[in-house]
């Protein structure tokens, strides 16, 4: 299904990212079982091999070039969907501790199969973030969340933040053309200030990281619930 071994090296490589061949190994593990397990459950629109390797498996191992995190950090995907950034992060970066959390069954289900065929540790959360964030085990109890997303800057840093310990940061990967300015009265609000933002071209496409670092706790009414969320950003 991948391309072969040292086509992925040398794609790799042009970041500065060593592939070896255990990695590779797990790489087209995952792309096998993710384009055969999407015939019958929606998961991606990328299944063309070169496509997996650049848009799915490169753009999600580049979040720890970009991003520095320390080892042993502990990250939360929200809306995870078929893993990604999280899972092929793991993969090159096993000291990670991985929660993985979607509000659809069926991709909780494709996610613990997967990292069972990887052997990769992971905690599954099949729930909305919104209620999720609310729980006591897990609000504000992360170094790290992270989201790839459409959703705008202000309603992920709604569904994101309140997972943050005070001194850890949300990672949103983005594209380039949203105004990411217009999520700052969100981010401040809930306890955060806009740290950094990374703009680099993925082969032919540009992409961009933001950083939002915690500074504060997040006030407790946040994140709303559902239809709060959909009829008006913070």
């Amino acid at each position: 299904m991948l391309p072969d071994f040292e086509l992925c090296c040398s794609e790799f490589s042009a970041f500065g990212v060593e592939l070896t061949e255990n990695l590779y190994r797990k790489l087209a593990i995952y792309a096998d079982f993710l384009v055969k397990y999407n015939e019958n459950v929606n998961l991606t629109a990328i299944t063309e091999p070169h496509e997996v390797l650049r848009k799915h498996f490169i753009d999600s191992v580049l979040l720890s070039k970009y991003v520095d995190i320390p080892e042993n950090s502990t990250l939360i995907d929200v809306g995870t969907g078929a893993g990604f950034p999280s899972v092929p992060l793991k993969i090159f970066r096993s000291d990670i501790k991985l929660t993985l959390l979607d509000s659809l069954n069926k991709r909780i289900d494709f996610l613990k199969q997967l990292c069972d065929k990887l052997e990769i540790d992971a905690e599954f959360i099949h729930e909305r973030a919104e209620n999720v964030s609310k729980m006591p085990e897990y609000r504000e109890k992360f170094d790290f969340s992270c989201a790839r997303a459409v959703a705008n800057m202000s309603l992920l840093s709604e569904l994101c933040i309140p997972f943050v310990k005070v001194g850890g940061s949300f990672i949103a990967m983005k594209g380039p053309s949203e105004n990411i300015s217009l999520g700052k009265n969100a981010v401040e609000v809930l306890g955060g200030v806009f740290e950094n933002t990374i703009d680099y071209d993925l082969f032919d496409e540009s992409r961009r990281i933001v950083v939002v670092k915690k500074i504060s706790q997040t006030p407790p009414k946040y994140p709303r619930n559902s239809s709060q969320l959909k009829k008006k950003s913070l």
